[in-house]
């Protein structure tokens, strides 16, 4: 592409203050209500007489500077008013001011000042905490100080802190403060894994609004409480409560409470993937009020959705509202952000013009890359390159008035993103490196990344692959460092995911083995470890909360007659990396488009279920090839025994116990494992006694759920084989289970129920009598007696499970089953089996594995293979859909 007219390059300041960290990403998606308190005017009653007057109008003007995103300017006058009110000796206020002070420098993402402020507002405070003069100010400043410890990841200390708020509020009859520190509250319950108390908590909550007369308190509060459900995940009780928080909105008769409520529902529309819901609510929410800030979020969502949806023409005839808006703005953080989210739906734009092609970016995300719907339409009047650079060269000369480096930063680096976009690449390197250096001299790691993944692209681009593969190992070093982060604080994260956080890892590892000349021991255990980092991350972003405790193990600590094999599936590429105990490590690559190979990967999967014919033989032929040929004259030189997968996309979604040679399945010849990532095991095997399980299972019609006859067959083998305590029917509920499991601390529970796995964690469960368990109630269930390693749980079954059908990341919920659980080692089906055939497995696979010189793995492939010999059941239908989860010793 020739080089566009594009506006000059901004000149680089000379040098940038020294801040603190920063926090929340630029949005595509933009949220209609920040969750952390908004402070309110001073109150005037709450004011001695004594009180300095210059001082007051001061804290005033910082709280109006804060309300008008003009954060520096903030900082400015509050330090001001804190300086005041020292002098003349008055605690309360200066206090106050502090308190204030803490909150803008969390907008600003400076840690450390906004820690020490908050730190001095309370020292100040806990003095006269009993005075009735100060507890409204204890209350607000310990709310401050639990969002600042979410914020940093201290959930435990945010919890208490909320705690100690609201009983503040309570004391001075704040009813709105009382109820923003129990929403609060859920926030860090959920951040810590405690989901019942979550959900008792949510319940109360909703309770209390539900019945509060003050309809501001009602609306603002439900909305609160729905957006922080829609952050957690609980996407139909946030718009549940999201509704209850219109129409209150619609009772007081208040535009810009009714456009907020809109704007909430929207996004936990789009969440849920109800596009044309989310696209009716945007609509509604410019539509009822007058507030061009409340109309330009909801517009650019509109229009970002409308683009994703390929609704061309109604994008096009949005833009110059959109453009008309931008105009109205005041100067403030929501002015500069307005622009670049502008950006990148323009540049959406010009994709579905053809003028980009389709590639993940850290400035192209949410375009859509399916079929057009409009394909006989022409676009006109799609601005120009220049007219896009114009729009960000102006949101990045608004962030140096407002000396706002963090929004200076996203600015700088879209703007370089966009000469990339146009292939100049000089000026495109430029300009990433100086949004880079701001960046990090702010310690602003979720926006380092992207300029650093931008910086890899442009690197490689011009054929500076060593420069480049640094540049990325940086970004992935900056992703770790944002674990909690990505899935905890920025809920926008949730929304694009693989388009935002995956292609930086695929795109490493695709550099670093891209031949065989570069692909040196370092390479490939640097391109293992990133892609086990991927993993971890996959299952963080499932659960929406940073709880994986990671450490690099290798395979010969776990097992030396163990093989673990990588693939990978690259846009060109199937790569596959090997690690044989003892040796060194080894890469093979099959030329094949990601789309391909997941063809083939899906038609293995539906010709399987198929139990009268062979048709799935050339499919698993085809990825035996893929995976195993290649190293199969190692395997049997090694003596290897077991092979451990840890699989990729849609991989895990498919049997590799039915790999087939041409004369034998794999299961045939070596035990099978799978683990999301050696780096999750816990490598050290338990000493093995005699067996103990407590089991429990349906053998009736369940809501929808068909009867399992067979379950109480196999709970009767399992007794037989090994001593159990057994929950049937009326007897499996949730709480009879979770209070056996505290009370027994058996090695083996074994759960025979309906159940599916899905890549959605509110959508992952099991069945018991009285209710689905969703996955994080079950974690929450199994862990209940405790982390003592000498009572965990050895082996967790889950029979009569099965991948939701058509979600190709569906055994993503498996694996987060798996590494939830608390248990060592999974059992799981990957499809529901006949349950006669499940009884006959299940007892053989017991029977073996009291054998305690036996593997979890081998018992495993010893059982299929009784199953396999039968004429009945020689079909991989019936035995090739269990699957052992974690550690196979």
């Amino acid at each position: 592409m020739p080089a566009i007219n594009l506006p000059p390059l901004p000149a680089m300041p000379a040098k940038y203050p020294q801040i603190i960290w920063a926090a929340a990403l630029t949005p595509l998606v933009i949220l209609s209500s920040s969750i952390p308190p908004v402070i309110a005017a001073v109150n005037q009653t709450q004011i001695s007489a004594t009180a300095n007057a210059n001082a007051i109008q001061l804290m005033q003007q910082g709280i109006n500077f804060y309300q008008a995103e003009q954060f520096a300017a903030a900082v400015k006058v509050l330090q001001q008013a804190v300086q005041a009110f020292r002098t003349e000796g008055n605690t309360l206020h200066q206090a106050q001011a502090l308190n204030y002070l803490s909150l803008v420098y969390q907008e600003l993402g400076q840690w450390t000042p906004a820690t020490q402020a908050i730190a001095e507002s309370l020292q100040l405070l806990q003095p006269q905490h009993k005075s009735r003069e100060y507890l409204p100010i204890l209350a607000q400043s310990l709310n401050t100080q639990g969002h600042l410890q979410l914020a940093q990841g201290q959930a435990e200390k945010a919890l208490e802190t909320w705690q100690q708020a609201a009983t503040t509020y309570n004391k001075i009859g704040d009813r709105t403060g009382s109820i923003g520190s129990q929403i609060n509250q859920v926030q860090a319950l959920k951040a810590l894994g405690l989901y019942r108390r979550a959900l008792t908590s949510l319940n109360s909550v909703k309770q209390i609004l539900q019945q509060e007369p003050d309809l501001l308190i009602k609306t603002t509060g439900l909305r609160s409480l729905g957006n922080v459900l829609q952050v957690i995940g609980d996407l139909p009780q946030s718009e549940t409560v999201l509704r209850e928080s219109l129409v209150a909105a619609q009772k007081m008769r208040s535009p810009q409470n009714e456009s907020a409520a809109l704007l909430s529902l929207g996004n936990t529309s789009r969440a849920q993937q109800n596009l044309q819901n989310a696209l009716s609510y945007y609509q509604q929410a410019t539509s009822v009020t007058n507030s061009p800030h409340q109309k330009i979020q909801a517009q650019l969502n509109q229009l970002s959705l409308l683009l994703e949806t390929q609704q061309l023409s109604d994008a096009q005839a949005l833009l110059p509202e959109i453009q008309s808006l931008l105009t109205q703005i005041p100067l403030s953080r929501t002015a500069v952000n307005s622009r670049i989210n502008l950006v990148q739906s323009l540049i959406c734009l010009k994709q579905q013009e053809g003028q980009i092609s389709v590639q993940s970016s850290p400035i192209v995300q949410q375009c859509a890359t399916g079929e057009v719907r409009e394909k006989t339409q022409e676009l006109s009047s799609v601005p120009s390159w220049s007219e896009i650079g114009q729009l960000l060269a102006t949101a990045v000369q608004q962030a140096r008035t407002l000396q706002d480096q963090r929004a200076e930063a996203q600015a700088l680096g879209y703007l370089g993103g966009l000469y990339q976009q146009t292939q100049q690449w000089s000026d495109a390197q430029k300009l990433t490196e100086q949004a880079l250096l701001l960046a990090q001299t702010i310690n602003a790691s979720d926006i380092a990344y992207r300029w650093q993944w931008q910086l890899g692209r442009l690197l490689n681009a011009t054929g500076k692959t060593q420069k480049a593969i640094a540049s990325y190992t940086d970004a992935v070093s900056s992703l770790k460092a944002l674990r909690n982060d990505l899935v905890g604080i920025n809920p926008e994260l949730q929304f694009s995911f693989r388009d935002s956080v995956e292609p930086v890892y695929r795109e490493l590892v695709s550099l670093l083995l891209q031949s065989p000349s570069t692909a040196s021991q370092k390479n490939l255990a640097q391109a293992r470890d990133a892609i086990e980092a991927l993993q971890v991350a996959e299952i963080e972003n499932f659960f929406r909360t940073a709880c994986l405790d990671t450490q690099p193990v290798q395979i010969d600590q776990v097992d030396q007659a163990a093989a673990v094999i990588y693939p990978i599936i690259l846009g060109d590429r199937l790569e596959v990396i090997v690690s044989l105990p003892k040796q060194p490590l080894r890469h093979y690559a099959t030329p094949l488009s990601a789309n391909r190979v997941e063809s083939i990967v899906e038609g293995l999967r539906q010709t399987v279920f198929t139990q009268t014919s062979r048709r799935y033989l050339p499919f698993a032929a085809e990825v035996y090839n893929w995976l195993i040929r290649p190293v199969a004259a190692d395997l049997e030189k090694t003596g290897v025994k077991t092979i451990v997968f840890v699989l990729d996309g849609a991989m895990r979604n498919i049997p590799m116990a039915a790999l087939y040679d041409g004369k034998q399945y794999l299961v045939e010849k070596y035990s099978i494992a799978l683990t999301p990532g050696l780096q999750l095991l816990d490598p050290q095997p338990l000493a093995r006694e005699r067996l103990k399980a407590l089991t429990a299972g349906l053998t009736e019609a369940r809501e929808s759920f068909a009867a399992l006859p067979n379950v109480k067959l196999e709970l009767e083998q399992i007794q037989s084989e090994v001593p159990s305590r057994v929950l049937l029917n009326q007897e499996f509920t949730t709480n009879t289970l979770q209070n056996e499991v505290q009370s027994s601390p058996v090695p083996v529970v074994h759960l025979a129920t309906h159940g599916q796995f899905s890549s959605k964690a509110e959508e992952t469960f099991i069945l018991s009598w009285d209710s689905a368990i969703d996955v994080n109630q079950l974690n929450t269930i199994l862990r209940s007696r405790g982390n003592n390693r000498q009572n965990a749980i050895e082996l967790l079954v889950l029979s009569a499970c099965e991948t939701v059908a058509g979600d190709k990341r569906a055994a993503l919920g498996l694996a987060g089953m798996a590494v939830r659980a608390g248990a060592r080692s999974t059992l799981a089906t990957l499809w529901s089996v006949s349950d006669f055939a499940t009884a006959s497995l299940m007892g053989q696979f017991y029977q073996e594995y009291a054998n305690t010189s036996v593997t979890k793995a081998e018992a495993l492939r010893r059982a299929q293979q009784t199953l396999l010999k039968d004429p009945k059941y020689e079909h991989p239908y019936f035995w090739a859909a269990y699957v052992l989860v974690g550690n196979w010793l």
